[in-house]
């Protein structure tokens, strides 16, 4: 055996062992970039036009977003949103919602089509939920305790072309 087919045999070993070696789901894309699902240009599918999120592409562990509610033809509320890599390699979500001060939400579970975000010392929302619905929608909601009963709300967006 030549010197190049040994080193590609070892090279190729190396290459399986270590795939074996690595914790489950460090294979796909790590960090923030296992949410490239949720960039791009989203419309609320029950809003008035104008209305919905646009994300960026992750880039250097982060994810930049704004999302606008329009109602009667005019901005009704706005928000800055930012996903992010924590210190402790779980993914933050913080939040500039319009009038209101900013609050953070750490990564509570994910998998390929959803991540969980929670803050439990929030007023509300204490939880911030992305799902990837196929790849044209996209469900989001906040969710919590609010004076003693459980209040969900939903955000159904769909996936929109990027205006300039």
């Amino acid at each position: 055996m030549s010197a190049f087919a040994h080193l590609v045999r070892i090279s190729i070993a190396s290459i399986a062992i270590a795939g074996v070696c690595l914790p489950a789901g460090a294979q796909a894309a790590a960090g923030v970039g296992r949410l490239s699902w949720l960039a791009g240009c989203w419309s609320a599918e029950k809003g008035e036009a104008g209305s919905g999120e646009q994300w960026m592409q992750p880039a250097a562990g982060t994810m930049l977003a704004t999302a606008r509610t329009v109602k009667n033809g005019k901005v009704a509320d706005y928000e800055f949103m930012r996903i992010h890599e924590g210190a402790e390699g779980r993914l933050l979500f913080t939040a500039i919602p319009s009038g209101q001060k900013e609050a953070t939400f750490t990564e509570l579970r994910s998998s390929e089509s959803e991540i969980v975000f929670e803050n439990a010392t929030h007023d509300f929302p204490q939880r911030v939920i992305y799902r990837r619905i196929g790849d044209a929608r996209v469900l989001a909601s906040i969710e919590g305790m609010r004076k003693g009963a459980l209040r969900v709300v939903e955000f159904p967006l769909v996936r929109s072309k990027c205006e300039a």
